[in-house]
């Protein structure tokens, strides 16, 4: 299946997302991320995929385009945003719909900021292990 993480910047969350599918899914499924916006990569969230071993460092921050609308068998959007924005999707397309906030609206110390990263890479992780349960 070609699932679609949509997102509005694509630099946390739907990168994650995508690290995690491939990561996970070990070829089963092909995955691809993108945002209504590209705001570029997120260091933090790369760090702390890179902790757990995924690396997410060469994905590249996209924004939206039909010709992955077309491609995408499912698509899950990752925050409010990219919901209430998503497109029109071509007919037999899923969606799925995961309200999760943004780490990189986190504040406080630099320790306190990343255990809000780790926390968001954890329930994104618990999320898509279930979803690839789910299409089994």
């Amino acid at each position: 299946m070609n699932i679609l993480f949509l997102c509005t910047g694509n630099s946390c969350r739907s990168q994650m997302a995508e690290g995690w599918g491939r990561y996970l899914a070990a070829g089963q499924h092909a995955f691809r991320s993108a945002g209504i916006e590209a705001h570029g990569k997120n260091p933090r969230a790369i760090a702390v995929m890179q902790e757990a071993g995924v690396d997410i460092g060469s994905q590249e921050s996209t924004r939206l385009t039909d010709e992955m609308l077309a491609w995408a068998e499912l698509v899950v959007t990752v925050c409010g945003h990219a919901d209430e924005h998503c497109p029109v999707l071509p007919g037999g397309t899923r969606k799925l719909h995961w309200p999760l906030e943004d780490p990189a609206r986190a504040v406080g110390s630099e320790a306190d900021i990343m255990q809000v990263f780790r926390a968001s890479r954890d329930d994104i992780k618990r999320r898509v292990r279930d979803l690839l349960t789910d299409l089994q």
